[in-house]
C-alpha cells in the first residue's frame, strides 16, 4: 500500500484504534490515486490508470476485491462502515482534473479541491463517526490545494496556494469537534502553510508541526 505523507501518518496516530484502519485505508486510496500522476509522464496513460481505479471502486459494491492491497483494504475496512465504492470512485474526478493542460485554471483548481479534498474530509468524518459541516469540507479543499502547491510547478503552485488562502480566510477559526480533530490537525497545518507561502513551508513531519497537532488535539483550534 502507498505510504502516507508524514503529516497524515502523524494525524493517524490520533485516530481512535477502532477506526484507525478504516481511515488509513481511505487515505491510502487517496495516496494511490495521487501516485498515478506522480509516476506518469504520459497524460493518456495516467488517464487510463485513473479510469481503472474508478471502475474498480465501483465494482467493490458488488464484488469483493482480490489481490490488490489498496482495494482489499477499502473492501474490508471502509465499505462495512457505510461509505460505498461508488462514492469513493468520485475521488478520481479530482485527480483527473490535474491532467488538464498547464496552467491550471481557477475552475480546474475548484474541481480538484472539491472532488479530492472536500470528499476526503467528508468520507474521513463518516469513518470517524461524525458528519462534517460544510465549512469543514471547505477546510479539506484548502488542505488539498496546499498539498498540490507542495508538489506542483511554480505557476500552478502559487495559484493553488492563493485558492487555499481564500478558503481559509472565509472559514474563520471554528473549534473542531473532538471526533474530527485528526482532520482539524491537517487543516490547521495547511492553513499555516498557506500563510507562510511556498518558499517558507516547513517539511512535513517537522517538530513544530507535531506540537501544533498536539495542541489542536486538546483545544480543537
Amino acid at each position: 500500500m502507498k505510504e502516507l505523507d508524514p503529516d497524515r501518518t502523524l494525524a493517524l496516530t490520533y485516530v481512535p484504534a477502532a477506526r484507525r484502519e478504516a481511515v488509513r485505508a481511505l487515505w491510502g486510496l487517496d495516496a494511490a490515486l495521487g501516485a498515478v500522476l506522480a509516476g506518469g509522464r504520459e497524460p493518456l496513460i495516467s488517464q487510463i490508470k485513473l479510469a481503472w481505479w474508478r471502475d474498480s471502486l465501483h465494482k467493490l459494491d458488488a464484488l469483493k476485491a482480490l489481490g490488490e492491497p489498496v482495494l482489499e483494504a477499502v473492501s474490508n475496512e471502509i465499505l462495512p462502515r457505510g461509505v460505498s465504492g461508488a462514492e469513493l470512485s468520485a475521488l478520481e474526478e479530482g485527480w483527473a482534473v490535474l491532467l488538464s493542460q498547464e496552467p491550471l485554471t481557477p475552475a480546474d483548481l475548484d474541481g480538484y479541491a472539491t472532488a479530492r479534498g472536500g470528499l476526503v474530509f467528508r468520507y474521513s468524518a463518516r469513518l470517524l463517526g461524525a458528519e462534517p459541516a460544510l465549512a469543514m469540507e471547505r477546510a479539506g479543499e484548502g488542505w488539498a490545494l496546499v498539498d498540490l502547491a507542495r508538489h506542483s510547478n511554480p505557476v500552478d503552485g502559487q495559484a493553488a496556494l492563493e485558492a487555499a488562502r481564500q478558503r481559509f480566510q472565509a472559514l474563520g477559526s471554528e473549534r473542531w469537534p473532538s471526533a474530527l480533530r485528526p482532520l482539524g490537525m491537517l487543516a490547521g497545518l495547511a492553513r499555516r502553510d498557506a500563510g507562510r507561502g511556498i518558499d517558507q513551508m516547513e517539511p512535513q513531519g517537522a517538530p513544530a508541526r507535531m506540537w501544533i497537532m498536539l495542541r489542536h488535539r486538546f483545544t480543537g483550534r
